[in-house]
């Protein structure tokens, strides 16, 4: 990708316009993430937007253990092939001429047979959830719809469900939290009386229970830095994890990546994200840790000024397979978490 303006790069997110409003700090618990036992061999991602983009691809890049992915307002697997003016042209608010669907899974094939992603073979039995709301011009119908193609030719039909008559506009839907559903606003988390991480991982994770109102868990914050070292050099110096309690007394529990969207990293949007979503509440009476990886905006290069994650290729040539510096920051992330049983894992045994 060849930087040209910064007028021209800052476009490249238009459809997420920038916050305007202050938000207070995020209320954590911090450098007391208790001792977990993690389930890595079932883990499952969701993601909004630029997050919906980064959950396909750390999908694919270890779907020999991310057994699920939610997307919502997202686009198929490499829609922007490393390019910032086809991600502009093709993959948001408007596709010029087809999206060649034949070229992008080409390029899956090629990750695939080289190592870079887990082999395609275990997408077939992949749980996929897929959302767009029929008021979404940040990213047009075409764009999802592609994606959901895209996953017609890998997972079995009966595995994908995608919703796309709901009249929302380009957020997160939830049942009573955040904006007016009918408008792309900060913190892009919609009052929409519809629950949509309650409808995505009830379809990602067989049997989970309807959760009551009360939450026994905690959000803490960790160094994202320290963790995941140069890997996490685009990444903002906090992220952050909520842990029911059934979690922190030691019951072995299932791990869950949710990845924001442009303009809702925390220095944007305070802890709206990791406290409105609804996912806290679903995972606190389903032993489901949820890890909210952050990224930061940057006005230099690589230039990223609405912290967005990395579908185009700003932070790494490899951004969409297991060797991008991004993908590979969280799968850090995810793994320091499991204090419990890291030797139990075979994931862990071959991250070594």
């Amino acid at each position: 990708m060849k930087p040209n303006t910064y007028s021209r790069k800052s476009l490249c997110f238009s459809f997420i316009v920038a916050s305007t409003l202050s938000f207070s700090a995020v209320s954590v618990e911090k450098n007391d993430i208790p001792e977990l036992a993690l389930d890595l061999e079932n883990v499952t991602v969701s993601g909004l937007s630029s997050g919906g983009y980064m959950a396909t691809q750390f999908q694919l890049s270890h779907s020999d253990w991310v057994k699920g992915v939610g997307v919502i307002a997202g686009g198929p697997y490499f829609c922007a092939q490393g390019d910032i003016t086809t991600a502009l042209a093709q993959c948001v608010n408007k596709v010029e001429g087809d999206i060649n669907l034949e070229t992008l899974n080409d390029k899956a094939k090629q990750y695939a047979s080289e190592g870079k992603i887990a082999s395609l073979d275990n997408m077939k039995d992949a749980k996929v959830w897929l959302f767009h709301g029929t008021q979404d011009t940040r990213v047009v119908a075409n764009v999802s719809d592609s994606l959901f193609e895209q996953y017609q030719m890998w997972t079995d039909t009966q595995n994908i469900a995608y919703i796309n008559d709901k009249p929302m506009a380009h957020l997160f839907p939830t049942r009573d939290k955040g904006v007016n559903c009918m408008k792309s606003e900060s913190p892009f988390i919609g009052n929409c009386d519809y629950d949509a991480a309650g409808a995505m991982l009830s379809h990602l994770i067989e049997g989970v229970a309807t959760p009551d109102a009360s939450l026994t868990g905690k959000i803490h914050s960790f160094d994202q830095q320290k963790i995941a070292g140069s890997d996490a050099k685009t990444l903002a110096s906090e992220g952050f994890v909520y842990v029911p309690k059934s979690c922190e007394q030691g019951e072995t529990c299932r791990a869950h990546i949710s990845f924001h969207g442009c303009n809702q990293y925390a220095d944007a949007v305070g802890d709206a994200y990791t406290t409105q979503t609804g996912l806290n509440e679903w995972a606190d009476d389903n032993n489901i840790v949820v890890l909210y990886p952050q990224t930061k905006k940057s006005l230099f290069m690589p230039l990223n000024p609405q912290g967005c994650w990395d579908w185009w290729g700003y932070a790494s040539s490899d951004y969409a397979n297991k060797e991008g510096a991004q993908i590979t920051a969280v799968k850090k992330i995810l793994f320091s978490l499991n204090t419990r049983l890291p030797s139990k894992t075979k994931q862990g045994e071959a991250d070594e």
